[in-house]
């Protein structure tokens, strides 16, 4: 069965300067990326409404440290 979805994350415009960067800091951030686009997915892959999907994936950021989504 094909997806007739797409879901487009952004994790923010922070102030973290390209030479912080660490591998393991960069991992966390792709891990929380995917997590939260992984969370959309799942309802629009179950046949949810968008906008559940994207509370879905904004909860996600917003449980996460790393970004200051909702704050």
């Amino acid at each position: 069965m094909e997806n007739n979805f797409s879901l487009a994350i952004h994790g923010g415009a922070g102030t973290l300067l390209k030479g912080q960067m660490t591998a393991e800091k960069e991992m966390a951030y792709k891990t929380a990326l995917q997590q939260a686009l992984d969370a959309g997915y799942t309802i629009l892959e179950g046949r949810g409404t968008s906008l559940d999907a994207v509370e879905a994936a904004v909860k996600v950021l917003e449980d996460s440290p790393l970004f200051n989504a909702g704050k």
